[in-house]
């Protein structure tokens, strides 16, 4: 009764604290006592010996949960997580994606508790992002873990991308590890549920947050974030790979997602789809924009108006390349650009290990100088008219700082997340706020373009 009286502190503390739901259970933490349970002298002496141990781990564990301070035991949750990073390690690189998919869809990951710091905020699109670090599009491909990953402290999260038909991707094996060089390669091709399952999982989403917000006890309570909780939820879109009419796919994505989304993204710089990036053209990336953009204004919108549209570029383009992408932007009044997407190029030190030779985009550190020069590039094309998201190889706050100083209004990660797990994000916030104070920012957007004034 002792055991079980002390795992039912233990198991109170975590529901008081909101890291547990009442309908789950902890193995070992079970809500009642087990019938037919031997008595302590039954066992041996190593037997004792192990109960009493077992029983002394936790009450104190209980004491601890008790007693400390809730943004002490959030951080040291998040730490703790980095004691599972090296069994994922050990799995294929698929496997050990879908595994953390499900564990954020259950809501097995620690939530953040702890705000934001204030320099962090900002308001971009008329949506208030707490932080301006994101999850990039590739991590959760079906909208299975929107809520569980936004708990984690991301500012923003895009799923995706989502293909009108459901679609398998290209073969596996199709994701590979280049772990010293802190990279991936893969060509999964848009393996996708398709936009009719995605829609069931966003709209319950959106279901439930609506629901939340009508039976607060606080009428004047302002709710920040947006359509899917606490924080901003992008989708992004793409095409079947068999698809003759790619505007027509983009146009689909947006009549059944956009009402779920706080900003939808164009993908046409994906390297696994066949003839995707020639989407990029001038001519091309005009007609597509002008549609996609008409089909979404010619829908009913309230007072917030419709989702700002993106388009996520290759940051393999050349200078005429990256002219026609800003020229075209700037006059269709496109809200926003991602720069960049994966690389088909493998620089070094990649391109010297085995792995490189397989075909697919590379993305993570390697990926870091060039996704960056190519932002830098655009911010100045654009003439800081429109706000851009950095995105490649960010897997510290340095990174992030200089992704925002050559021009990026919002950062995103991906494979750092994937190897470095969730300890990473409340890091990565930290020193990105250290840095802005220490070169004296009063904001992240007092730094957007430093390095390109």
């Amino acid at each position: 009764m002792a055991a079980w009286s002390s795992r039912k502190l233990l198991r109170d503390a975590f529901l008081k604290r909101g890291l547990l739901n009442r309908s789950s259970s902890v193995r070992g933490f079970s809500s009642s006592a087990p019938e037919n349970a031997p008595k302590i002298g039954y066992y041996s002496k190593k037997g004792r010996l192990l109960t009493g141990a077992t029983l002394g781990l936790v009450i104190a564990g209980g004491a601890y949960v008790s007693t400390v301070d809730e943004a002490t035991f959030c951080g040291w949750l998040f730490s703790a997580t980095k004691l599972v990073n090296p069994f994922f390690a050990l799995m294929d690189a698929e496997v050990a994606h879908k595994l953390a998919v499900s564990a954020a869809a259950r809501c097995w990951l620690p939530r953040e508790k702890r705000p934001d710091p204030p320099i962090l905020g900002l308001e971009v699109w008329g949506r208030k992002f707490s932080n301006p670090v994101g999850l990039a599009a590739g991590f959760d491909k079906n909208a299975e873990a929107v809520d569980g990953l936004l708990g984690l402290g991301f500012g923003f999260v895009e799923v995706g991308s989502v293909t009108p038909v459901p679609q398998d991707g290209n073969p596996k094996p199709r994701m590979f590890r280049l772990r010293e060089e802190g990279a991936v390669i893969n060509r999964c091709g848009f393996n996708s549920e398709g936009i009719v399952a995605v829609a069931k999982r966003l709209g319950a989403q959106h279901g439930k947050r609506k629901l939340d917000e009508t039976s607060s006890t606080s009428n004047n309570e302002v709710k920040n974030g947006g359509k899917a909780g606490p924080g901003i939820l992008g989708v992004n879109l793409g095409k079947n790979k068999t698809s003759e009419d790619a505007a027509a796919d983009y146009v689909q994505g947006v009549h059944t997602l956009s009402q779920f989304a706080d900003y939808l993204v164009i993908n046409v710089s994906s390297p696994n789809t066949p003839g995707l990036r020639m989407l990029q053209g001038r001519k091309q990336l005009k007609d597509l924009v002008k549609k996609v953009q008409a089909a979404r204004d010619e829908m009913q919108w309230g007072e917030e108006g419709p989702p700002p549209l993106l388009v996520k570029i290759a940051p393999d383009l050349s200078k005429e390349d990256l002219e026609d992408i800003a020229a075209v932007a700037l006059a269709l009044h496109l809200d926003g650009l991602i720069i960049s997407n994966t690389t088909i190029s493998r620089p070094d030190p990649v391109n010297i290990n085995p792995v490189a030779t397989e075909t697919g985009g590379l993305s993570g550190k390697p990926l870091f100088n060039l996704s960056t020069n190519i932002l830098k590039e655009m911010y100045t094309l654009t003439r800081g008219k429109i706000p851009l998201i950095g995105c490649g190889g960010i897997s510290s706050g340095e990174d992030a700082y200089a992704k925002i100083r050559s021009g990026a209004t919002l950062v995103q990660l991906y494979t750092a997340f994937a190897y470095g797990g969730p300890a990473l994000i409340p890091q990565i916030k930290a020193e990105l706020a250290e840095c802005l104070e220490r070169d004296g920012f009063k904001s992240i957007l007092d730094a957007v373009g430093a390095d390109c004034r």
